[in-house]
């Protein structure tokens, strides 16, 4: 198979360096967060898994394929099932994740009665295809029709989904050795989850970074000074290119961009506790021009809402 540049139903793939390939989801079509894969000599790291096992499928079929070595490590960034629902494909794999993010993965991604998921899963599309007649914002449009179709993709798959649990686990820092790269994984804290970890390539100046980056989509937030602090710390890293959790291929200046919006979001809330406003009226502010095209279901205003309540608990 020839890896210069490899189209599939569920992700495009990108060559980042000799060894190092991002696959960058296919909007819609059950991938959902992106994944990737890197050759460290005698065996192959996977980041992050997707969201169904299909395709999670087509992911281990073509990193397989193109680096004719097993898949030894699957690292999973955070609890999240887009990036987590896809292990099941990996299951004879170590499969790498901090503690916390394994716990949170064990509480909270419960698949008890697939019955039940799926009439609770068809509930929610049918929510989003009335909300999808209501909505006149264009980017909201655009929004609520990619969730309906990545949910889509989500419903067909529980039949065969069960959830598999990260098997090593760890604090803050771990590196894999291989035979010709190493790889060096790190969790700074949280902010868009409790924990939040991702893959650094020094050589190559090259971060995986899940969801702690996202490229033109309001990032849902776990805590907004968490999120701040761990960018801060990721930022006097040397770093080039980045793969981020969703989206396309940025650069390291996007980590600016990730921090701008937190600051602006923080300060807008401020300025309106300053002025005594409720929350009613702070989800009433429009989106900035500058975030008024990026994606994410009420994202702007499920981030203003979070914030409020951040910035209340810490006034009393």
């Amino acid at each position: 198979m020839s890896n210069s540049k490899i189209q599939t139903p569920y992700f495009s793939l990108e060559k980042l360096s000799e060894g190092v390939y991002a696959a960058i989801a296919q909007q819609g079509e059950g991938a959902m967060g992106n994944s990737g894969f890197i050759d460290i000599g005698n065996e192959v790291v996977v980041f992050d898994t997707f969201t169904t096992p299909n395709a999670a499928r087509e992911l281990r079929k073509v990193a397989e394929d193109i680096t004719q070595k097993e898949i030894k490590y699957v690292f999973n960034s955070h609890y999240h099932g887009d990036h987590t629902f896809g292990n099941q494909i990996f299951k004879d794999a170590t499969i790498i994740s901090t503690l916390k993010t394994r716990d949170l993965h064990e509480s909270k991604n419960i698949i008890l009665d697939p019955y039940k998921e799926m009439e609770e899963m068809m509930q929610y599309l049918n929510h989003l295809e009335e909300r999808l007649e209501l909505e006149g914002n264009p980017v909201l449009q655009i929004s609520i029709k990619i969730q309906l179709k990545e949910m889509s993709k989500v419903y067909e798959s529980i039949p065969e989904l069960y959830i598999v649990l990260p098997n090593l686990t760890f604090e803050n820092k771990l590196v894999i050795h291989g035979s010709t790269r190493k790889i060096e994984c790190y969790c700074f804290g949280g902010g868009h989850t409790p924990s939040d970890a991702f893959l650094y390539l020094t050589e190559e100046k090259i971060a995986f970074m899940g969801d702690i980056v996202l490229e033109n989509l309001h990032p849902p937030i776990h805590n907004s000074q968490a999120f701040i602090d761990n960018l801060t710390k990721i930022s006097k890293l040397d770093i080039q290119r980045i793969v981020p959790g969703h989206g396309k291929l940025v650069t390291k200046s996007h980590i600016d961009v990730m921090l701008k919006y937190l600051h602006h979001l923080n300060d807008r809330v401020s300025l309106a506790l300053e002025k005594g406003q409720q929350l009613e009226q702070i989800l009433a502010l429009e989106t900035p021009e500058e975030y008024s095209a990026w994606t994410g279901i009420d994202g702007y205003k499920r981030n203003l809402k979070t914030i409020f309540n951040e910035l209340k608990l810490n006034i009393k």
